[in-house]
Protein backbone atom coordinates (compact mmCIF):
# COMPACT_ATOMS: atom_id res chain seq x y z
CA UNK A 1 0.00 0.00 0.00
CA UNK A 2 1.17 3.32 -1.16
CA UNK A 3 2.42 6.20 1.48
CA UNK A 4 -0.55 8.94 1.55
CA UNK A 5 0.61 12.15 0.00
CA UNK A 6 0.13 14.07 3.03
CA UNK A 7 0.66 12.66 6.81
CA UNK A 8 -3.05 13.25 9.11
CA UNK A 9 -0.86 15.48 11.34
CA UNK A 10 -0.27 18.00 8.62
CA UNK A 11 -3.83 18.13 7.23
CA UNK A 12 -4.83 19.24 10.43
CA UNK A 13 -2.78 21.96 10.25
CA UNK A 14 -3.37 22.77 6.80
CA UNK A 15 -7.73 22.62 7.88
CA UNK A 16 -7.01 26.42 9.71
CA UNK A 17 -5.60 27.71 6.18
CA UNK A 18 -7.64 29.65 3.97
CA UNK A 19 -6.31 30.61 0.31
CA UNK A 20 -6.38 34.64 0.07
CA UNK A 21 -7.98 36.34 -2.93
CA UNK A 22 -7.18 39.99 -3.66
CA UNK A 23 -9.84 40.23 -5.58
CA UNK A 24 -13.22 39.06 -4.88
CA UNK A 25 -15.02 35.73 -6.13
CA UNK A 26 -17.05 36.47 -9.28
CA UNK A 27 -18.05 33.05 -9.44
CA UNK A 28 -21.91 32.25 -9.71
CA UNK A 29 -22.03 29.58 -7.62
CA UNK A 30 -22.83 29.75 -3.67
CA UNK A 31 -19.70 28.98 -1.52
CA UNK A 32 -18.05 30.83 1.28
CA UNK A 33 -15.86 33.57 0.21
CA UNK A 34 -17.35 37.14 -0.30
CA UNK A 35 -18.35 38.69 -3.79
CA UNK A 36 -19.71 42.03 -5.31
CA UNK A 37 -23.08 40.13 -6.03
CA UNK A 38 -26.34 41.07 -3.64
CA UNK A 39 -28.16 38.32 -2.67
CA UNK A 40 -29.01 37.06 0.98
CA UNK A 41 -26.58 36.24 3.60
CA UNK A 42 -25.81 37.81 7.03
CA UNK A 43 -23.14 40.59 5.60
CA UNK A 44 -25.16 43.48 5.47
CA UNK A 45 -23.64 45.39 2.18
CA UNK A 46 -25.71 48.56 1.51
CA UNK A 47 -29.52 50.29 1.37
CA UNK A 48 -31.20 51.63 -1.89
CA UNK A 49 -34.87 52.79 -2.31
CA UNK A 50 -37.81 50.45 -2.43
CA UNK A 51 -39.80 49.83 -5.75
CA UNK A 52 -42.72 47.63 -6.25
CA UNK A 53 -42.39 44.23 -5.87
CA UNK A 54 -39.46 43.86 -3.62
CA UNK A 55 -39.63 41.34 -0.66
CA UNK A 56 -41.18 43.21 2.66
CA UNK A 57 -39.08 41.32 4.52
CA UNK A 58 -35.41 43.28 3.54
CA UNK A 59 -37.41 46.28 4.25
CA UNK A 60 -35.42 48.31 6.82
CA UNK A 61 -38.02 49.27 9.39
CA UNK A 62 -35.14 51.06 11.91
CA UNK A 63 -34.30 53.65 8.76
CA UNK A 64 -38.42 54.30 7.72
CA UNK A 65 -39.35 55.12 11.41
CA UNK A 66 -36.65 58.03 10.97
CA UNK A 67 -37.12 59.18 7.59
CA UNK A 68 -40.43 58.20 6.73
CA UNK A 69 -38.93 56.50 3.56
CA UNK A 70 -39.02 52.82 2.48
CA UNK A 71 -35.22 51.51 1.96
CA UNK A 72 -34.33 47.74 1.14
CA UNK A 73 -31.74 46.26 2.95
CA UNK A 74 -28.95 44.42 0.73
CA UNK A 75 -26.85 41.93 1.89
CA UNK A 76 -23.33 40.14 -0.15
CA UNK A 77 -23.94 37.29 -1.62
CA UNK A 78 -21.22 34.12 -0.70
CA UNK A 79 -19.65 32.96 -3.93
CA UNK A 80 -17.27 30.02 -3.98
CA UNK A 81 -13.54 31.26 -5.81
CA UNK A 82 -12.32 28.52 -8.12
CA UNK A 83 -8.84 27.37 -7.70
CA UNK A 84 -7.07 26.10 -10.86
CA UNK A 85 -3.95 23.85 -10.05
CA UNK A 86 -1.64 23.74 -13.57
CA UNK A 87 0.66 20.45 -12.80
CA UNK A 88 3.55 20.02 -14.98
CA UNK A 89 3.44 16.09 -15.80
CA UNK A 90 6.04 15.74 -18.46
CA UNK A 91 8.74 13.24 -18.50
CA UNK A 92 11.52 15.76 -17.31
CA UNK A 93 9.36 16.01 -13.63
CA UNK A 94 9.96 12.23 -13.42
CA UNK A 95 13.48 13.42 -12.80
CA UNK A 96 15.08 13.47 -9.00
CA UNK A 97 15.98 11.67 -5.92
CA UNK A 98 13.12 13.26 -4.23
CA UNK A 99 11.42 13.06 -7.64
CA UNK A 100 10.12 16.60 -8.37
CA UNK A 101 6.83 15.44 -9.57
CA UNK A 102 6.12 13.55 -6.53
CA UNK A 103 6.99 16.73 -4.59
CA UNK A 104 4.67 18.72 -7.18
CA UNK A 105 1.89 15.97 -6.42
CA UNK A 106 2.18 16.91 -2.79
CA UNK A 107 1.82 20.61 -3.27
CA UNK A 108 -0.91 19.99 -5.60
CA UNK A 109 -2.60 17.93 -2.80
CA UNK A 110 -1.93 20.50 -0.46
CA UNK A 111 -3.13 23.39 -1.71
CA UNK A 112 -6.48 21.51 -2.97
CA UNK A 113 -7.41 20.46 0.21
CA UNK A 114 -6.98 24.07 1.41
CA UNK A 115 -9.30 25.24 -0.72
CA UNK A 116 -11.41 22.22 -0.35
CA UNK A 117 -11.88 22.76 3.03
CA UNK A 118 -13.05 26.26 2.11
CA UNK A 119 -15.59 24.83 -0.01
CA UNK A 120 -13.94 26.12 -2.85
CA UNK A 121 -13.93 24.79 -6.80
CA UNK A 122 -10.66 22.90 -7.52
CA UNK A 123 -9.66 22.15 -10.97
CA UNK A 124 -6.27 20.14 -11.67
CA UNK A 125 -5.02 20.84 -15.14
CA UNK A 126 -1.92 18.43 -15.94
CA UNK A 127 -0.12 18.66 -18.48
CA UNK A 128 0.84 17.35 -20.92
CA UNK A 129 -2.12 15.16 -22.13
CA UNK A 130 -2.22 11.55 -21.66
CA UNK A 131 -5.39 9.46 -23.26
CA UNK A 132 -4.44 6.41 -20.97
CA UNK A 133 -5.27 8.41 -17.65
CA UNK A 134 -8.41 10.64 -19.38
CA UNK A 135 -10.73 9.08 -16.29
CA UNK A 136 -8.57 10.36 -13.45
CA UNK A 137 -7.97 13.48 -15.46
CA UNK A 138 -11.62 14.32 -15.88
CA UNK A 139 -12.73 13.36 -12.32
CA UNK A 140 -9.86 15.97 -11.28
CA UNK A 141 -11.70 19.34 -13.48
CA UNK A 142 -14.24 19.30 -11.06
CA UNK A 143 -14.03 18.66 -7.09
CA UNK A 144 -16.04 20.46 -4.67
CA UNK A 145 -16.64 19.89 -1.20
CA UNK A 146 -14.50 18.54 2.04
CA UNK A 147 -16.27 14.95 1.47
CA UNK A 148 -14.29 15.00 -2.55
CA UNK A 149 -11.01 15.12 -0.56
CA UNK A 150 -10.41 11.31 -0.34
CA UNK A 151 -11.45 10.53 -3.79
CA UNK A 152 -9.49 13.80 -4.73
CA UNK A 153 -5.85 12.75 -2.94
CA UNK A 154 -6.45 9.28 -4.98
CA UNK A 155 -6.58 10.57 -8.20
CA UNK A 156 -3.58 12.71 -8.01
CA UNK A 157 -1.80 9.71 -6.58
CA UNK A 158 -2.65 7.48 -9.92
CA UNK A 159 -1.31 10.46 -12.27
CA UNK A 160 2.08 9.87 -14.03
CA UNK A 161 4.66 11.89 -15.71
CA UNK A 162 5.30 11.06 -18.86
CA UNK A 163 5.58 12.89 -22.77
CA UNK A 164 6.76 15.89 -23.68
CA UNK A 165 4.55 19.70 -22.86
CA UNK A 166 4.33 22.66 -24.68
CA UNK A 167 4.46 24.97 -21.58
CA UNK A 168 3.11 27.97 -22.86
CA UNK A 169 0.30 26.34 -24.53
CA UNK A 170 -0.89 24.11 -22.26
CA UNK A 171 -1.30 27.55 -19.83
CA UNK A 172 -3.17 29.82 -22.86
CA UNK A 173 -4.98 26.58 -23.23
CA UNK A 174 -5.92 26.68 -19.39
CA UNK A 175 -6.45 30.15 -19.27
CA UNK A 176 -8.84 29.87 -22.73
CA UNK A 177 -10.71 26.72 -20.84
CA UNK A 178 -11.56 28.39 -17.74
CA UNK A 179 -15.46 29.53 -17.40
CA UNK A 180 -14.20 31.73 -14.34
CA UNK A 181 -10.76 33.16 -13.23
CA UNK A 182 -9.56 32.46 -10.01
CA UNK A 183 -6.60 31.58 -8.28
CA UNK A 184 -4.43 29.86 -10.45
CA UNK A 185 -1.04 27.67 -8.89
CA UNK A 186 1.26 26.51 -11.63
CA UNK A 187 3.71 23.44 -10.07
CA UNK A 188 6.74 23.04 -12.85
CA UNK A 189 10.71 22.92 -12.93
CA UNK A 190 10.01 25.29 -16.15
CA UNK A 191 12.43 23.76 -17.88
CA UNK A 192 10.71 24.20 -21.62
CA UNK A 193 13.40 25.01 -24.37
CA UNK A 194 10.45 27.26 -25.90
CA UNK A 195 10.27 29.52 -22.36
CA UNK A 196 7.32 30.37 -19.82
CA UNK A 197 6.79 33.99 -20.72
CA UNK A 198 3.74 33.36 -23.06
CA UNK A 199 2.02 30.85 -20.89
CA UNK A 200 2.11 33.05 -17.74
CA UNK A 201 1.36 36.29 -19.46
CA UNK A 202 -1.58 34.30 -21.01
CA UNK A 203 -2.59 33.35 -17.41
CA UNK A 204 -2.09 36.67 -16.41
CA UNK A 205 -3.93 38.64 -19.01
CA UNK A 206 -7.28 36.43 -18.31
CA UNK A 207 -7.33 37.49 -14.88
CA UNK A 208 -5.91 34.82 -12.95
CA UNK A 209 -4.16 35.42 -9.61
CA UNK A 210 -0.90 33.47 -10.35
CA UNK A 211 1.14 31.54 -8.10
CA UNK A 212 3.96 29.80 -9.68
CA UNK A 213 6.31 27.24 -7.86
CA UNK A 214 9.35 26.08 -9.75
CA UNK A 215 10.78 22.70 -8.37
CA UNK A 216 13.93 21.80 -9.32
CA UNK A 217 15.70 18.66 -7.85
CA UNK A 218 19.33 18.37 -6.19
CA UNK A 219 21.40 17.33 -8.93
CA UNK A 220 20.02 20.12 -10.99
CA UNK A 221 20.43 23.03 -8.38
CA UNK A 222 24.47 20.93 -7.62
CA UNK A 223 24.89 18.06 -9.82
CA UNK A 224 27.16 15.23 -8.19
CA UNK A 225 28.41 13.79 -10.96
CA UNK A 226 32.08 14.37 -12.56
CA UNK A 227 34.20 13.80 -15.60
CA UNK A 228 33.13 12.10 -19.47
CA UNK A 229 29.26 12.24 -19.25
CA UNK A 230 26.62 11.11 -21.73
CA UNK A 231 23.41 13.42 -21.30
CA UNK A 232 20.13 12.04 -22.48
CA UNK A 233 16.90 14.65 -22.65
CA UNK A 234 14.28 13.24 -20.61
CA UNK A 235 11.33 14.26 -23.20
CA UNK A 236 13.35 14.73 -26.87
CA UNK A 237 15.64 11.78 -26.24
CA UNK A 238 18.45 13.82 -27.44
CA UNK A 239 22.45 12.86 -26.28
CA UNK A 240 24.97 14.94 -25.85
CA UNK A 241 28.64 13.99 -24.70
CA UNK A 242 30.38 16.16 -22.11
CA UNK A 243 33.47 16.94 -20.15
CA UNK A 244 32.67 18.22 -16.79
CA UNK A 245 34.34 19.41 -14.25
CA UNK A 246 35.23 21.67 -11.88
CA UNK A 247 35.20 25.29 -13.88
CA UNK A 248 31.97 23.75 -15.61
CA UNK A 249 30.23 22.97 -12.57
CA UNK A 250 30.79 26.55 -11.32
CA UNK A 251 29.17 27.77 -14.55
CA UNK A 252 26.77 25.63 -14.70
CA UNK A 253 25.21 26.84 -10.96
CA UNK A 254 25.74 30.18 -12.13
CA UNK A 255 23.60 29.45 -15.10
CA UNK A 256 20.72 27.75 -13.32
CA UNK A 257 21.03 30.57 -10.80
CA UNK A 258 20.51 33.23 -13.56
CA UNK A 259 18.12 31.40 -15.07
CA UNK A 260 15.77 31.21 -11.79
CA UNK A 261 16.55 35.11 -11.13
CA UNK A 262 14.82 35.98 -14.74
CA UNK A 263 12.12 33.86 -14.16
CA UNK A 264 11.48 35.52 -10.53
CA UNK A 265 11.68 39.00 -11.85
CA UNK A 266 9.38 38.29 -14.39
CA UNK A 267 7.14 37.17 -12.42
CA UNK A 268 7.11 39.82 -10.15
CA UNK A 269 7.05 42.31 -12.93
CA UNK A 270 3.80 40.69 -13.67
CA UNK A 271 2.30 40.51 -10.19
CA UNK A 272 2.70 37.06 -9.67
CA UNK A 273 3.98 35.12 -6.25
CA UNK A 274 6.83 33.37 -7.05
CA UNK A 275 8.56 30.33 -5.54
CA UNK A 276 11.45 28.45 -6.22
CA UNK A 277 12.10 24.85 -4.20
CA UNK A 278 14.16 21.54 -4.58
CA UNK A 279 12.36 18.29 -4.57
CA UNK A 280 13.60 18.12 -1.23
CA UNK A 281 12.64 20.70 0.08
CA UNK A 282 11.09 20.12 3.67
CA UNK A 283 6.91 20.28 2.72
CA UNK A 284 5.80 21.17 5.90
CA UNK A 285 8.63 24.32 5.81
CA UNK A 286 6.77 25.36 2.59
CA UNK A 287 3.04 24.51 3.28
CA UNK A 288 3.21 26.03 6.92
CA UNK A 289 5.79 28.42 7.05
CA UNK A 290 7.13 30.06 3.33
CA UNK A 291 3.59 30.18 1.90
CA UNK A 292 1.87 31.39 4.68
CA UNK A 293 4.45 34.17 5.04
CA UNK A 294 4.02 34.65 1.14
CA UNK A 295 0.03 35.50 1.81
CA UNK A 296 -0.42 32.74 -0.59
CA UNK A 297 -3.00 31.62 2.04
CA UNK A 298 -3.32 32.67 5.76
Amino acid sequence: MSAPLLPPELLRRLEQFQLLAARRAKSTARGERRSAARGQSVEFADHRNYVAGDDFRYLDWNLYGRLDKFFLKLYEEERELPVRIFLDASESMAFGEPRKFDFARQVAAAVGYVALCGFDRVSVVPFPDNRDEAAVRGALRAVRGRKSTLQYFKNLTALTASGTASFNEAMRRGALEARQTGIAVVLSDFLDPAGYEAGLTALVGRGFQVNAVQILAPDELAPGAYGDLRLIDSETGGVQEVTFGKYRLAAYQQMVQNYCQRLREFSQSRGIHFFMVSSATNLEELLLKQLRQAAMWG
